[in-house]
């Protein structure tokens, strides 16, 4: 019998052992110094990125107000945008990683502080935050409790932001502080609102504008507010994008694969076999669109050389070959017919024009590059398998009504 269970006579459960607590092992030194640094150096970055985002230039050029420091100088209101849209983030990464964190303390699992992670190179500024737990996770209520905490206690902060964003928003001429913009700026100026399309800007026929995809919930929102930005203007408002940012990123982790969040919940409410089925399927959704997205600007970039055309066809082919063969674990004879299968389908969606095409979006090739190798497609098994109570599966059903209300399948989109 391990040293750490009991006997137990509960029905339901699949093992004859009751938990008393975590395996005793000698305690791991926090390095508070190091969490206090990544920390800093991502509400930095953050803030930074957010400050040029916001993009208001002339707003800063003619600010009175400066913060010197010898020879060199920053704009208060630079500041103000950046920590608007830094803070509004990392909020959401804290509460998120704690919710996790004090869900391992409460069942006693080994647990790091979170790790930020700081990146001044990808337009945000970070690539989030991290726990590390330091002990295998001993039953599936624990396993549910853990997975659930983080994404449940972040949804609360990004939905905070979403509607604090909606609810302060500037009226459409907050823009004209916006250098560039001037078709915008100019129908701003003439009906006071904004367009019901997207602008075609004078200058910008080589130039292209990214646009973040919409969500249930997003939309949803919107409906009740006044002055709400389009799509491709969104990330000039700090605290909004950083709202859209937080309920997106939930999203991520909510993914019903592997040993992301959504992966937990779902093998803890379905167990081994069903979440394996659910979980392959939808990192085909995922892969299909990708190489919908991949093929779409593929065929703009090459066009219609066919010694391009059918280079980037069969490096296409080869590749979904790979992802075929690792997701659905099959010989190589029916890996290559469900590889033919679904280029077919690529092809087609192709050949449906824009409504179809609009489903693609080539990132999701990178993402299920992680999943197979990092996240994984299929859950490891937990020790102690017991059912979950009648609490934990509302719970479940709320993760995943939050996942559907706050997906995106194009998150972002090249105009």
């Amino acid at each position: 019998m391990p040293p750490d269970v009991e006997p137990s006579t509960r029905p339901g459960w699949s093992a004859p052992w009751r938990r008393t607590g975590p395996p005793r092992a000698p305690g791991v030194r926090e390095r508070y110094g190091l969490h206090i640094a990544l920390f800093l150096l991502t509400l930095a970055t953050t803030t930074l990125a957010g400050a040029d985002m916001a993009g208001r230039f002339l707003l800063y050029e003619a600010a009175d107000r400066w913060l010197e420091f010898g020879a060199f100088r920053i704009s208060v209101d630079y500041l103000l945008d950046g920590a608007r849209f830094g803070g509004s983030l990392l909020l959401f990464l804290t509460v998120h990683e704690f919710g996790h964190y004090f869900a391992a303390r409460r069942h006693r699992v080994r647990t790091s502080l979170p790790y930020y992670i700081p990146f001044p190179f990808n337009g945000i500024g970070t690539f989030g935050a991290v726990i590390r737990i330091r002990q295998q996770i001993p039953s599936l209520r624990t396993l549910f409790d853990i997975g659930a905490a983080g994404p449940l206690a972040g949804f609360v902060v990004a939905l905070g932001l979403t509607v604090y964003g909606l609810a302060t928003l500037e009226p459409p001429t907050y823009l004209l502080d916006v250098p560039g913009h001037e078709a915008l700026k100019e129908w701003i100026g003439r009906t006071g609102t904004f367009p019901p399309t997207m602008l075609r800007e004078p200058g910008m026929e080589g130039g292209f504008t990214l646009v973040l995809g919409q969500t249930p919930l997003f939309w949803l929102l919107s409906q009740g507010f006044d002055h709400v930005p389009p799509m491709w203007e969104l990330y000039h408002y700090p605290v909004l994008f950083a709202g859209w940012l937080g309920l997106f990123f939930t999203a991520l982790n909510l993914l019903p694969v592997g040993q992301l969040d959504g992966g937990h919940i779902l093998y803890a409410l379905l167990g081994s076999r069903r979440h394996r089925t659910v979980a392959r399927a939808f990192v085909l959704v995922l892969l299909l669109s990708g190489a919908i997205g991949f093929a779409g600007e593929m065929e703009t970039l090459v066009g219609t050389d066919f010694r391009f055309v059918a280079f980037a066809w069969l490096g296409l082919s080869a590749l979904l070959y790979f992802y075929l063969w690792r997701i659905l674990e099959l010989d190589v004879l029916r890996t290559g017919w469900a590889t033919v299968a679904l280029v077919a389908i690529v092809a087609s969606a192709l050949l449906g024009g824009e409504p179809v095409a609009r489903f693609g979006y080539s990132g999701w090739l990178v993402w299920s590059l992680l999943i197979v190798f990092l996240v994984r497609v299929e859950h490891p098994p937990v020790l102690y398998q017991e059912p979950l109570t009648p609490g934990r599966r509302w719970a479940a059903y709320a993760s995943m009504v939050i996942f559907v209300l706050c997906f995106s399948l194009r998150p972002l989109s090249v105009v």
